[in-house]
């Protein structure tokens, strides 16, 4: 089966130079037999890389150890569904991965568009078709999922290494699949863009055309931070659910910057606005993308997600600099021609707050940058790395996220063009009540720190923008139509999925800062016990009973029970565990594993990890943690995820130009 993959990519290749020709002469003749073949071998090209990515799945099912990434990422007794996920598990796999959904999002594209007749269509499979060129050489040439094992070393060889044991988890099989989905879809919106630039074609079809492909890349990116978030929470052991590691920063940049563009683009619809500022946010993101996997595939920071270093981050790297001059040169050879002939009316309209916040947006992007490749800079210009963690990611990022919290609530009180002061006091008059009646009651009961009470305060003045928008909508509906409150509350949604659907992922973003003001009351501790013997944390006394030990031919599991009470009642027991994943390699040491016990509730998380445990005199080291309001956090990202279908719902026949 490697023969043939590897014969199917070099194939593809030659499929991916012919379909970025063809389609260059296609977009300058506007020749219709030169679009159709380009979209003929672009079918080809999406199903044999797809072909590639089952024959690579049979390998690891089938055993085929004598492949170099099947030994490294595989064994016999790993359960089925993660030989699967092991596609994705390892740098050479991962890009094959990468590859294979854009496939599948360019065989989307091209159904949906098969009998296309605009003239940016053409430049779109342009910059796919490149984009496609350079993973299949960098399966080619530089991770290779099809490499075999030299023959001297096979000598023993009879099963391999198998997953790394943090990755044998069930959130291996949706995290990074919901991530890479998020990465690759921005490739669509940034080929539409370059196909504007290119073809001198600059009115706003292309931004109607991105939108939906923009809020589904957005859609799995926000997934994917969410599932890592859990992952590492329920996982890790170490009582958290983010680190500001590289590999994280390099899934929330895009994301900002694709926040960013959401909004801005409303601007560019309603006003023929921001035009240079949009291809800029496009561009942008798309870059982050290609930034982030550089910067984690090439080894040069550390990360407990990155690959080892290897070549391929010289061909990132010269990749991402093809990328970032072609794009900036078309944006700068079109830059007279997207001027805008519109200005602000005033400072105080929707369009200034909506400027503010996509300030503040890539504000943040830039400042997650920095901290992320100041490490690398510091190096190559010192000579010594200099760590960056947490203290300084919170210190910057802290003030950011609450201005942008309060910015959530401020845009949809400030009318368009411009807001008098009469309407200023009329909108902002309840929110800002509710806030410092929030602000007094958070002062006086719960905290003294700023952050929390601005953090509190913000969340109340959005809560209640937010309530007081979908209020006046459905009160409307009542009296106008004669709706009952339910009926009248799902067409007011119905009616303006983008807006109230925005309201829905404002409200979750609301919930999700609740749940990060929680981490200001976080309390934890380790501790080492003997069978017996109690100890307490707050109001919670916990002692450690006795531990069970199983063993099976995968692993060996060490499961400790605790008896807990909560002020002096009883309360729960907890089942916290450290596990063995055993090395089918003779000869190498078996790789250790945490499974950590949650007892959770609205109110707060109380929460164990089992970091060890001593055989000799059955004694036990664990860690609690007591982890306030962190359940918002998940509560909250339902409502985005939530909030997100709705605007990519499609809108009834019905309701289309119905203006009731």
């Amino acid at each position: 089966m490697e023969i043939l993959a590897n014969l199917i990519l070099h194939f593809c290749l030659v499929l991916g130079v012919y379909a970025f020709f063809s389609s260059i002469i296609a977009g300058k003749t506007q020749e219709t037999k030169w679009l159709k073949s380009t979209q003929i071998t672009q079918s080809i090209f999406c199903a044999l890389i797809i072909t590639c990515a089952v024959l690579l799945v049979g390998c690891i099912l089938a055993g085929k150890y004598y492949l170099s990434y099947v030994y490294q990422y595989s064994n016999s007794t790993m359960p089925t569904f993660y030989k699967v996920a092991a596609l994705w598990g390892g740098q050479n796999g991962s890009l094959l991965w990468w590859l294979t959904i854009l496939c599948v999002y360019t065989s989307v594209l091209l159904w949906t568009n098969r009998r296309e007749r605009s003239s940016l269509f053409p430049y779109v499979l342009t910059t796919l078709s490149a984009i496609q060129i350079f993973f299949v050489i960098l399966l080619i040439f530089a991770a290779n999922p099809f490499d075999t094992i030299p023959y001297a070393q096979l000598g023993g060889f009879e099963d391999g290494r198998g997953l790394n044991p943090l990755l044998q988890n069930y959130y291996m099989i949706i995290h990074p699949p919901s991530l890479y989905l998020g990465y690759v879809g921005m490739s669509i919106p940034f080929s539409f863009a370059m196909a504007a630039l290119i073809s001198g074609k600059l009115d706003n079809e292309w931004i109607v055309r991105i939108r939906k492909w923009t809020l589904t890349a957005w859609f799995f990116l926000s997934l994917g931070n969410l599932l890592g978030a859990s992952w590492a929470y329920e996982v890790l052991g170490w009582g958290g659910y983010w680190a500001w590691d590289p590999v994280e920063n390099a899934a929330f940049m895009p994301w900002l910057t694709a926040s960013a563009f959401l909004h801005s683009v409303i601007i560019q619809e309603k006003r023929n606005m921001l035009k240079v500022w949009n291809m800029i946010l496009v561009i942008l993101s798309f870059v982050l993308t290609l930034t982030g996997t550089f910067l984690t595939r090439s080894g040069i920071v550390s990360s407990v997600h990155s690959f080892a270093q290897s070549d391929i981050g010289t061909y990132f790297l010269v990749f991402l600099i093809l990328t970032i001059v072609c794009s900036v040169g078309f944006l700068l050879y079109r830059l007279k021609e997207l001027e805008s002939q519109r200005t602000l009316d005033s400072m105080l309209s929707r369009e200034s707050a909506f400027m503010l916040n996509n300030l503040v947006l890539v504000g943040a992007a830039v400042a997650i940058l920095w901290g992320t490749i100041f490490p690398v800079i510091s190096e190559a210009v010192r000579g010594v790395k200099i760590s960056i963690g947490p203290p300084y990611f919170n210190k910057v990022m802290v003030p950011i996220g609450l201005l942008l919290l309060l910015m959530t609530g401020v845009g949809p009180l400030i009318a368009w063009r411009k807001t008098s002061k009469e309407q200023l006091k009329k909108a902002f008059m309840w929110p800002v009540l509710f806030s410092i009646v929030t602000c007094v009651f958070v002062t006086i009961f719960v905290s003294q720190k700023i952050a929390v009470v601005a953090s509190f305060s913000f969340c109340s003045f959005v809560f209640v923008t937010i309530y007081l928008e979908y209020k006046k909508g459905i009160q409307i509906r009542m009296k106008a139509l004669k709706e009952g409150f339910l009926q009248a509350s799902v067409r007011l949604v119905r009616k303006n999925e983008r807006r109230y659907g925005g309201y829905i992922v404002h409200f979750g973003i609301v919930l999700m800062f609740v749940g990060f003001t929680g981490s200001a009351f976080k309390s934890e501790q380790e501790f080492e016990l003997r069978p017996g013997q109690a100890d307490q944390l707050q109001n919670y006394t916990f002692r450690y009973d006795q531990i069970d030990v199983q063993t099976n031919p995968h692993k060996r599991v060490f499961t400790a029970q605790f008896s807990i009470w909560k002020n002096n009642k009883p309360f729960s027991y907890a089942y916290p565990a450290k596990i063995l994943f055993k090395s089918q390699i003779p000869g190498e040491p078996d790789q250790p594993g945490t499974e950590v016990f949650i007892k959770r509730s609205l109110v707060e998380d109380l929460y164990f990890a089992l970091l060890a445990f001593d055989e000799n005199n059955q004694t036990v080291f664990v860690k609690v943690v007591v982890n306030p309001l962190v359940q918002y956090i998940w509560i909250g990202g339902l409502f985005l995820i939530l909030g997100t279908m709705v605007v990519m719902w499609p809108k009834p026949k019905s309701l289309v130009g119905n203006k009731a």
